[in-house]
């Protein structure tokens, strides 16, 4: 028994591994004409994404909010900085739902048992879609976690930051999404 579950472990590893290797190779080929655009300033189309919910069933998908701002934040249960971001976020979530401002989260490079107990802990009431494949990373070119996207009510992204922000930038973005 002990053997069998020796093997099972080291299979789930290898896994891990060969998907964190694949979704490596393909952010360091993709094309990241999003990216570069958005870090320049331009103000771009946001890619349209159809994810599977990660706390219950249904989809998160950029075309259900049409009409609205989007907070859209890549996260991973993983990293530090999210951490310390996601109150922030909820925080953000609730104060601008009256104006019409959705946060939406895409958990990446994550496995649901993990991602999902990271939500429950944070209290996160939120979407958050599960990129489990990574083509929603790829597509929006993110390199780190957290990034965070602006969208305005047109589907554009109007502004995008790396790493954490302080309230005062979270709130000017989505300001910029608001008004733009």
């Amino acid at each position: 028994m002990k053997a069998v579950r020796k093997i099972v472990r080291i299979a789930a590893v290898a896994g891990v591994v060969v998907l964190a290797s694949v979704l490596v190779w393909r952010l360091a080929h993709q094309d990241t004409k999003v990216a570069k655009a958005v870090a320049k300033g331009k103000i771009v189309r946001a890619p349209a994404f159809d994810l599977s919910a990660l706390t219950g069933p249904g989809r998160v998908s950029l075309a259900a909010l049409r009409g609205h701002a989007v907070v859209l934040n890549f996260w991973a249960s993983s990293c530090g900085p999210c951490k310390r971001e996601m109150p922030q976020l909820q925080a953000a979530a609730n104060r601008y739902a009256a104006e019409g401002v959705h946060v939406v989260g895409i958990d990446v490079l994550d496995f649901r048992t993990p991602a999902h107990q990271f939500v429950r802990k944070h209290g996160i009431t939120y979407a958050i879609g599960f990129d489990g494949n990574g083509d929603t990373t790829i597509d929006y070119g993110v390199a780190n976690t957290p990034t965070t996207f602006f969208i305005d009510r047109r589907g554009r992204i109007v502004a995008h930051a790396v790493g954490p922000m302080t309230d005062s930038e979270l709130s000017a973005h989505i300001r910029r999404a608001l008004t733009t």
